[in-house]
């Protein structure tokens, strides 16, 4: 475990407060940031902030401990025969453009990978112009954060809603039937849903109604849930399956909208009888019969779906029958049900969203049978590509490659192999200590920032928040150094941007880009108030009009019937032969993904005791925890909570790297999402001379 970094609380200065707003993932909680001089003494909600009200996470909270960690990144360095030389921007942008150019000369521009990691993503300007560097270069290969957790949601938006941006969010003003799928907002607030105060928002639901959690593990937010059905992983599929059966048969199906291919869904739904359903997820059938009797009662129902849906073979059919639910029982873009966010920078409102339905787009030449997904490559593509010569240098924009993408013992080696692998990063990583050269860029206390991804918050707002403490050592903004790159590299840099960040008001004048003639207001007023809130027009009238241009919601995709037999059929060859246990992967509340190990979130295999007894593993003991592709060793938490025949892991430890057990050759053949989830393991006692399964 990583020691926790120490806060200075001398009192050599006096303090100061000023008010912030959390970064770290689309929630985006106010914050008051306690400082004496340039040093970050306290982080505390912020009471006073219009719309979180006091409330924020641990992971909110330790950003002063982050700031000032002890492996923190504070001067830019190449890394030559293994050996780090620290240099100054100068050299080690010419380097490292040198390098890239020598690629591009050789191989083409193609042969430069880039990733959108979740380290720049948070940083408007520093991801704006990345996406600027993509485009001028070439378009070439992109990865992100899409293909580890989230393929299904785009997917499916563009499938059955042709728009790949809309995303519904649950009305939990109204909502009085509500189940999550594989979600956990007690512990993710960010994904997708930017949700503050979880606990509160999910009892206010359960008071009305119901609440149920459908997972095989009994999280944090089961506990608050008035029901919990535990399936096996990736198998939730069947049970909304037979849910959508038994709304269209009861004849409960009351869309808003219009809809096409209700018939063909119904064919290939009707294998999905209860018995067949709960046989394959493996749950009781009558705790079925109790569900859809709280569905068939309520008005309407809203589907949650999260990384432990997105992160399984039959993602996109689990998430594609949610959206069903949602469709028939007159949930979308309805009051009680969900709604769609309207965007305050680029507003979908404003114009006729154009028909996309089709998000497939051309994908890696080493995995010809997967397509790419609105531009993106699946991340299990990369160590293939560099292995085969088709991908010589990544640039890397703040991820942690190897604690993120899959088959960490292939991934190592390949990233070692690279002619140039260029880091952006704040804090020493695994990552960092393969890469060629290393950026050093302003962290989220160390600049002026605004609310980019405003879409996948719980407002239709805009924040802004000044810089509270001054960049440490020789970081810089993340936009000047992606520009000092481009120009190195002879490629055109927008005449916005201005030549040196260090300038009085170079960092506001990349953020005002971001707000164009459309956006909701300028950035002139979000500076001076911090932040802006507009009215949410709900139900929208933007939505049901492009429904109707769509021709109604489209409940059956061919290619999602298609996937639907092809997952159905391993099923059922699969119910013939024994289980082995299999792991799912899951957040911590102390964690975030690769980064804040300090808090000190346990790396702990979750175990039922009745495979615990089998195994001969006792609680609190180390196990190693073993697939084809690598061996870590976890501590044992031997816990009811966990369904027989499944192990939950978390992912993003260093210790105990989940990556070591992933396989960049088994991903989602629709988009090429990774498998993170019904993975099958052995787990044998530390040190014990055989395994078992």
């Amino acid at each position: 475990m990583a020691t926790a970094p120490t806060l200075d609380r001398g009192a050599a200065q006096e303090s100061e407060t000023r008010r912030s707003y959390c970064k770290i993932c689309t929630t985006q909680c106010g914050t008051v940031i306690e400082t004496r001089g340039d040093r970050v003494v306290k982080v505390r909600g912020d009471t006073a902030h219009p719309l979180t009200r006091g409330y924020t996470c641990p992971k909110g909270r330790a950003a002063g401990e982050n700031h000032h960690h002890p492996d923190a990144i504070v001067e830019p360095y190449i890394r030559r025969d293994g050996q780090r030389i620290a240099a100054g921007w100068d050299a080690v942008l010419d380097d490292a453009a040198a390098r890239i150019r020598k690629v591009v000369d050789e191989h083409g521009p193609g042969a430069v990978g880039m990733f959108f990691g979740s380290g720049l993503g948070m940083d408007s300007s520093g991801y704006r112009m990345a996406e600027k560097f993509h485009a001028a270069l070439g378009h070439g290969p992109k990865f992100s954060p899409l293909t580890i957790d989230g393929t299904a949601k785009v997917l499916v938006s563009s499938l059955v809603g042709g728009f790949p941006g809309l995303n519904p969010k649950t009305d939990y003003d109204n909502a009085d039937m509500l189940l999550y799928v594989g979600s956990n907002p007690m512990v993710s607030h960010g994904h997708n849903t930017g949700m503050y105060q979880p606990a509160e928002k999910i009892r206010a639901v359960a008071a009305r109604g119901q609440v149920w959690t459908i997972d095989p593990l009994f999280t944090e937010t089961a506990r608050f849930s008035t029901r919990h059905i535990a399936p096996l992983p990736g198998r939730d599929y069947a049970i909304l399956a037979w849910l959508v059966r038994e709304v269209i048969d009861a004849a409960m199906h009351r869309p808003v909208q219009a809809v096409r291919g209700l018939e063909p869904l119904r064919v290939a739904l009707d294998p999905f009888t209860r018995a067949h359903a709960a046989r394959i997820a493996d749950v009781a059938e009558d705790d079925l019969a109790d569900l859809l009797r709280a569905v068939l009662a309520a008005d309407m129902l809203v589907v949650e779906t999260g990384t432990g849906v997105t992160m399984a073979d039959s993602a996109n059919l689990t998430h594609w029958l949610s959206w069903v639910l949602m469709i028939l029982t007159g949930a979308m873009n309805r009051k009680g049900g969900a709604w769609f966010h309207p965007g305050f920078l680029t507003c979908f409102d404003s114009f006729e969203l154009p028909i996309l339905d089709n998000p497939f787009t051309p994908g890696a030449p080493t995995m010809p049978h997967v397509s790419g997904l609105i531009g993106d490559w699946p991340c299990a593509a990369l160590p293939g590509e560099i292995e085969a010569g088709n991908i010589r240098a990544v640039v890397n924009f703040g991820g942690s490659l190897l604690r993120s993408f899959p088959d960490a013992n292939r991934l190592a080696p390949a990233l070692a192999k690279l002619d140039a692998l260029v880091t952006f990063e704040v804090v020493e990583n695994e990552t960092t200590a393969l890469s060629s050269h290393v950026l050093p860029t302003r962290d989220q206390l160390e600049r002026p920032e605004v609310s980019l991804w405003d879409t996948l918050g719980f407002k239709v707002a805009m924040q802004y928040s000044p810089a509270v403490v001054p960049p440490m050592g020789e970081r810089r903004a993340g936009w000047w150094v992606v520009a000092e790159l481009m120009r190195r590299l002879n490629l055109d840099v927008p005449a916005h941007v201005p030549a040196d960040d260090r300038e009085p008001g170079a960092d506001e004048a990349m953020l005002a880009a971001h707000f164009g003639p459309g956006a909701r207001c300028t950035f002139e007023e979000v500076a001076a108030s911090g932040y802006v809130e507009k009215p949410l027009e709900f139900p929208a009238p933007w939505v049901d009009a492009h429904i109707e241009r769509f021709g109604g919601w489209n409940l059956a995709p061919e290619p999602l019937l298609a996937f639907l037999g092809h997952i159905h059929a391993a099923d059922l060859a699969r119910l013939e032969s024994p289980g082995s246990l299999v792991f799912v992967s899951r957040r911590q509340r102390r964690k975030l993904n690769a980064s804040l190990d300090f808090l000190g979130a346990p790396v702990d295999l979750i175990l039922h005791p009745r495979d615990a007894e089998r195994l001969g593993v006792t609680h609190g003991a180390a196990v190693e925890v073993r697939t084809g592709r690598g061996t870590i060793t976890l501590i044992a938490n031997v816990s009811e909570t966990i369904r027989p025949g499944v192990a939950s892991i978390p992912h993003g430890h260093g210790s105990a790297n989940v990556n070591l057990l992933t396989d960049a050759g088994v991903v989602d053949p629709m988009t090429g999402m990774v498998r993170y989830t019904g993975i099958p393991i052995t787990v044998r006692a530390a040190g014990a001379s055989t395994s078992s399964a």
